[in-house]
């Protein structure tokens, strides 16, 4: 057992921590760690011998760059606690996406800039400040840790998280833990906490379509002969029903938390324009969370600027279909693929080739870590407690967490917000909200410090 600290006395704590923290932050947005761009795999090395650093300087015991299957690199990092205190593994990743066109954002995407209370850069948010907020909650404490803490700092997470299998078997040891904070998601908005208890997954497949071996006029073989496009067109249109729900037959769906997304807010945060219609049936957050979504988010077709009078031979689309938590990718692949074939018309010919997939996340959020963490978070933010928060998108490595360490309490935590545009153009840090992450991770510590290992 440790002596508590108060939330005041830990919240003093966390302030004098922030300004180091903060350039500590700052230093590590202006490494272009971008894991899909080959060219940029030595700032990906340099990023993470950065993270490495960091921990040497908070005196781990023993800190160490890993990779495996020629995956990027990783650091995982050990600080022993009190003897017989809880083992808690602290996960983030230093990787970060493209930053894309440079003129859609209003400050250089790798030069940390403050506007209204956010820090704007690629990785500001996503996740290099799930980084700092582990580091933050460490430094509070000092040498006098309440737990024994793992640090596990990934390197691919933004290109699919292909080797962590690997990593995971290969130190699986070293990572056991009693407790681990997953540090990449977000909250319910601005001064409102939120715990990631689901995420669907997902599957992506490309489908093409064929209906002639060479393209002809269209003229001599219209109203015959089918062409590709249209073959294609009638299948994207099967799969969803007039109402917007996905049709394809076998796919789970589940209830929701009880959460209100109120309309104006809904509809700023979407950036869906005044006259759309939203699709499908169910709450709006058992839509978003806990019922299967399909979109189609690439097509191979001829352009229509220098397009010719003919009939065109073959098709393609890519298929992005998230799957609901309760449902595995094996289903959801064999479900499309057979709405697919059925819905083929005219006897074209079709090739379905799955991309990747991802499985489902539903948490168990009960127990003591969770109990602890409700309590953290309902102090941190001033009495508002955490809504247990689904997330429409999907985060496949936290299965991976889950079956490698089946004993262990996994607590989906993130400094994300609404507004935190994440993948896209001026991605940004609310440096307010940040304060109060970092404060509820050191009075999560504190409490599990309090807890029977």
């Amino acid at each position: 057992m440790t002596n508590r600290l108060t939330t005041d006395e830990l919240r003093t704590k966390v302030d004098g921590v922030l300004p180091r923290l903060r350039k500590d932050l700052e230093d590590l947005v202006r490494i272009e760690s971008v894991s899909a761009d080959p060219a940029r795999a030595a700032e990906v090395q340099r990023s993470a011998e950065a993270v490495a650093d960091l921990f040497r300087a908070e005196g781990f015991q023993t800190v160490d760059i890993v990779s495996a299957e020629g995956g990027a690199p990783a650091v995982i990092a050990h600080k022993a606690g009190p003897e017989g205190a809880p083992t808690v593994l602290l996960y983030a990743h230093h990787d970060v996406q493209p930053e894309n066109d440079h003129a859609d954002w209003d400050s250089p995407p790798f030069e940390p800039t403050e506007r209204d209370g956010r820090l704007y850069a690629r990785g500001a948010a996503d996740d290099k400040a799930g980084i700092a907020a582990h580091l933050g909650a460490l430094r509070v404490f000092g040498d006098d840790l309440p737990v024994s803490v793992t640090m596990f700092i990934e390197g691919e997470e933004e290109v699919g998280s292909d080797s962590l299998p690997a990593l995971l078997r290969e130190h699986q040891e070293r990572l056991r833990s009693d407790v681990i904070v997953i540090a990449d998601s977000g909250n319910w908005d601005i001064g409102e906490p939120a715990l990631t208890t689901s995420l669907r997954g997902l599957v992506r497949a490309d489908i093409e379509v064929r209906t002639l071996t060479h393209a002809v006029h269209s003229g001599m073989w219209g109203g015959l002969v089918p062409d590709a496009l249209i073959a294609l067109s009638r299948v994207i249109a099967s799969l969803h029903d007039d109402a917007g729900d996905v049709a394809v037959a076998g796919l789970h769906s589940g209830p929701a938390a009880d959460v209100d997304y109120p309309e104006e807010r809904l509809r700023a945060e979407s950036g869906a324009i005044p006259g759309v219609q939203w699709i499908g049936s169910g709450s709006v957050v058992e839509r978003l969370w806990t019922k299967p979504a399909l979109s189609i988010t690439g097509l191979d077709a001829p352009k229509v600027e220098g397009a010719s009078n003919t009939l065109v031979p073959a098709a393609r689309a890519k298929i992005s279909l998230r799957i609901a938590p309760g449902d595995t990718t094996e289903n959801a692949v064999a479900r499309l693929r057979e709405h697919v074939e059925a819905n083929l018309p005219w006897g074209a010919e079709l090739t379905f080739t799955v991309v990747d997939t991802g499985e489902a996340t539903q948490i168990d959020a009960t127990g003591p870590a969770y109990d602890a963490a409700r309590e953290a978070f309902t102090e941190a933010w001033d009495g508002t407690a955490p809504v247990d928060m689904g997330v429409g998108g999907s985060i496949p490595f936290i299965a991976e967490f889950l079956e490698a360490f089946p004993q262990a309490s996994v607590l989906v935590t993130g400094v994300e917000d609404p507004d935190t545009r994440a993948h896209g153009a001026n991605e940004g840090l609310h440096l307010a909200e940040f304060e109060r992450v970092v404060l509820a991770e050191t009075l999560l510590l504190d409490r599990l410090g309090n807890l029977e290992a």
